[in-house]
């Protein structure tokens, strides 16, 4: 099927950066097509927290009520399906879905996220977003004072055992392989009784996504209660850097202060663009991205 209505702007991606940037160009009266193939990152997440009036609610509850807003904005319009191509004309932008649909648009903004890149341990999919957790802002609290462990190595370990320490004393780091840490490191570890275990997990044991405890290599177990884990990650789309948007070293779209990628007309944000994995987060860089967009588009016509 072909489509023939250009738009102002085609968001890929319609999950809180997105839905964000949607409502700042609908109040603007820019017409606007939301792609979204409905599997965010954060699917399995029971809660979301540390967002203003919104804490303690579902990841769908957020997303479902940001949406039913942005659709009372008419010129906004939504596609359930899964982008797959880009191309860039000369009059701005084509993107193709899965089904086979075409539509146009003058500007582009990337709203796709991350995809995570699991280990591969028996128990760990089932608890990423419960108790395997990425974020101490996000979930900490909910498990704090309780035993928790750390599947990091080196300054990553370090760093995030500095936050998590605030919130529990019942703290391991689980690299499982031989620890990185420089002597000043290991001082820091020894002095606040954190311990390093360097023996390979080899199964996360949990009920429902929450974990009893885990089986290492050499057949030991030891409770937890939960698990914080930097994990390695892609980009969710590769639709921009097809296209030919930079990514910085770390991975991420690479963006100005403007959050312009760096082709003329493609802009982005939410997970894609910034460390912060926060729905705070998210909703704050589209709505920014939305108005900068708007602003762009309305100065072509002025």
């Amino acid at each position: 099927m072909k489509e023939t209505k250009i738009y102002d702007v085609i968001i890929i991606g319609g999950s809180y950066a997105g839905l964000s940037a949607a409502m700042a160009l609908g109040r603007s009266l820019k017409n606007v097509l939301v792609i979204d193939s409905g599997m965010p990152c954060n699917r399995q997440t029971p809660r979301s927290h540390n967002f203003l009036t919104q804490d303690g609610n579902t990841p769908s509850e957020i997303a479902n009520l940001a949406k039913y807003q942005v659709s009372e904005y008419k010129t906004v319009e939504f596609y359930s399906g899964l982008a797959i191509a880009g191309k860039i004309l000369k009059t701005g932008f084509e993107v193709s879905t899965e089904c086979g649909a075409v539509f146009t648009a003058s500007k582009l903004i990337f709203a796709t996220g991350i995809k995570d890149i699991l280990p591969d341990i028996k128990g760990f999919s089932a608890c990423w977003g419960i108790s395997v957790i990425h974020c101490p802002y996000c979930h900490g609290y909910e498990f704090r004072h309780q035993k928790t462990g750390i599947i990091a190595n080196g300054d990553r370990a370090i760093h995030l055992a500095s936050l998590i320490h605030n919130l529990t004393d019942k703290l391991s780091i689980l690299t499982g392989q031989k620890g990185q840490f420089q002597s000043e490191q290991m001082l820091k570890l020894n002095r606040n009784q954190i311990d390093v275990v360097e023996t390979e997990i080899v199964e996360i044991v949990h009920e429902s996504g929450y974990i009893k405890e885990l089986i290492f290599v050499d057949g030991k177990k030891e409770k937890f209660d939960a698990v914080y884990a930097a994990v390695p990650f892609v980009q969710h789309s590769e639709i921009p850097v097809a296209l030919g948007c930079e990514l910085t070293e770390q991975g991420y779209i690479k963006i100005d202060n403007l959050q312009k990628t760096t082709i003329y007309g493609v802009y982005a944000c939410g997970d894609s663009t910034e460390k912060m994995r926060s729905v705070a987060a998210a909703v704050n860089s589209g709505n920014f991205a939305g108005a900068m967009v708007n602003m762009e588009l309305t100065q072509e016509l002025f």
